[in-house]
């Protein structure tokens, strides 16, 4: 039996690889990606350890290169989802109770296999599979992922380290529990390390899991799965299904044993799936934890005083990696009327030279949207603009879905702050601005705060402290990550917690200890020496 006390010590972020020209690594990643591409996989979904295959077979298709398949995977039904169900719960016994330090190893070994031999092919699947150039995949599905894997393992040595007080006579003691049934990640197509961290968060804590991963992440999710097996990963622990997310949500949100569900995606989806389980909550064992990161309006204002230079080059960085498809990208700016010409003017010229095209292609700063439905909503915000008299396109606005589901980067201007795309999340590569009096910064931050319901990220750019301490005050609760003097994406494991409240979800802070709370259940214990043997008190004598 393990009598130690162990503690993870907090670790460092993984480095950054750069790719540069004429470098090692840019070398194997380009041979990663011609094998890849060589390669039509068959993906099976993975339950109780099991690959299991259906027969019903989905392409998988480059958002950018449409013609080319890079696979196929097993579509489920409400029966797969139930037969995860099983196992999982058939795996919760031996899973709560294995030591933890234990269960840490396993993840802490699959950092390492990410950052070293599966580096390539974690990057490669996710460039491939979800559109991603070389430096948005390495931040993504090889730095983030293994620091959420390696830091969630140190701060749940915190947790356990955290212990109550004992008086004399007493020894007391908190349990940290696993949550008493299975839980449900439901995870996103941007982001291979978010598809990554929900399960394995929860799975960390000792919980059993159903994943079901967004149908355009399948080509990374089944990597990442690999890899979590050949860590040591037991049967059961988290099972991974390719059934629709109603079904998921119908089967699961059914079940007493359902303990909560890890979710990012839409807020609709959010707000129907928390309504689910309101209506089914008398007959669950426990009452579920949910928790969701969902959508932003995210917001960039400059003040009088900022510095034009690094207003445009924030701006193009923050609303155009990734194509905008990123909940924290810059999707509304407020420009102040004295510098407002001159950001227009250098920002329509940076956006001009901007590259656009496939993957492979590292001179790319931009690749495709996700799918057609993405490509079909993100350009008919455009049109809109295009028509209205109360906007007009600055520069972009062209689409094409020939070769692929590519839109070019376009800035908006709205001349009034309430038009549909400073209001409306676009989640594409659409970046609306408005000119404000600069007179009325106050007023302005008002506006801000007042024109979404979204609360996810945000951004102030001045160099007048007086400005950026209002912007600050004004803008509590108006983003759970704000940024000072610097785009609002880019939140690092460790650095920056992220999430956001009002519509944009629970502000459960992923990268930080807050978010391994939501998946312990704690017992005290009291352990008393010396029992009393008489239940009077001092205070009932009469003298």
């Amino acid at each position: 039996m393990s009598n130690g006390y162990f503690y993870f010590p907090e670790p460092q972020n993984e480095p950054v690889y750069a790719y540069a020209p004429g470098s090692q690594e840019r070398q194997l990643l380009k041979q990663q990606l011609v094998h890849h591409k060589a390669e039509e996989l068959d993906i099976p979904m993975y339950i109780n350890g099991q690959e299991v295959r259906t027969g019903q077979r989905i392409a998988i298709h480059p958002p950018h290169e449409l013609r080319h398949t890079l696979g196929y995977y097993h579509k489920g039904d409400a029966s797969h989802v139930q037969a995860a169900i099983d196992a999982a719960l058939k795996a919760k016994a031996a899973w709560a109770s294995m030591p933890w330090e234990h269960r840490a190893s396993i993840f802490l070994k699959a950092a390492d296999l990410i950052t070293d031999k599966y580096r390539y092919a974690m990057n490669a699947t996710t460039m491939l599979g979800q559109s991603k150039n070389v430096f948005q995949a390495e931040i993504d599905a090889v730095c983030e992922l293994a620091d959420f894997l390696r830091f969630n393992v140190h701060y749940l040595s915190e947790i356990y380290a955290q212990q109550p007080i004992s008086p004399h006579g007493v020894y007391n003691r908190m349990e940290y529990r696993p949550l008493e049934g299975f839980v449900v990640a439901i995870t996103p197509f941007n982001f291979s390390s978010i598809a990554g961290n929900l399960p394995t968060v929860a799975a960390m804590c000792g919980n059993v899991v159903v994943w079901k991963p967004a149908e355009n992440q399948i080509y990374a999710a089944q990597q990442f799965m690999r890899i979590l097996i050949e860590a040591g990963l037991p049967a059961g622990v988290i099972n991974l299904v390719f059934a629709p997310g109603a079904t998921v949500g119908e089967i699961c949100f059914n079940h007493p044993d359902f303990a909560g569900v890890h979710f990012t995606g839409s807020t609709t989806v959010f707000q129907d799936m928390w309504n689910k389980i309101g209506q089914h909550i008398a007959r669950y064992k426990s009452y579920p934890r949910i928790v969701g990161e969902t959508g932003g309006k995210d917001f960039v204002i400059a003040h009088a005083s900022a510095d034009i230079d690094a207003v445009v080059a924030n701006l193009v960085r923050g609303a155009f990696e990734y194509q905008g498809q990123k909940c924290s990208a810059a999707s509304r700016a407020y420009l102040p009327s004295n510098l407002a010409d001159k950001i227009v003017d250098k920002l329509i010229h940076e956006v001009k030279t901007i590259r656009m095209g496939t993957v492979e292609d590292f001179r790319n700063f931009m690749n495709a949207v996700i799918d057609e439905k993405a490509f079909d909503k993100i350009t008919g915000y455009i049109e809109q603009a295009r028509k209205s008299p109360q906007a007009q396109i600055l520069v972009g606005g062209n689409a094409s879905k020939e070769e692929g589901y590519f839109i070019e980067p376009t800035v908006i201007e709205a001349k009034d702050p309430h038009f549909v795309t400073m209001e409306e999340e676009i989640f594409g590569p659409v970046l609306s601005v408005y000119v404000y009096d600069e007179k009325h910064y106050e007023e302005t931050l008002d506006l801000v705060d007042r024109t979404s319901p979204y609360a996810l990220t945000g951004s102030v750019f001045a160099t007048d402290r007086k400005a950026i301490l209002l912007a600050e005050q004004k803008l509590v609760n108006s983003a759970g990550n704000f940024y000072i003097n610097d785009k609002p994406t880019g939140a690092v494991v460790g650095q920056q917690p992220f999430g956001g409240a009002r519509a944009s979800g629970t502000n459960d802070k992923a990268g930080s200890i807050l978010n391994l709370y939501r998946w312990l259940s704690v017992r005290t214990i009291k352990e008393t020496f010396v029992p009393v043997l008489d239940y009077r008190y001092p205070f009932m004598k009469e003298s």
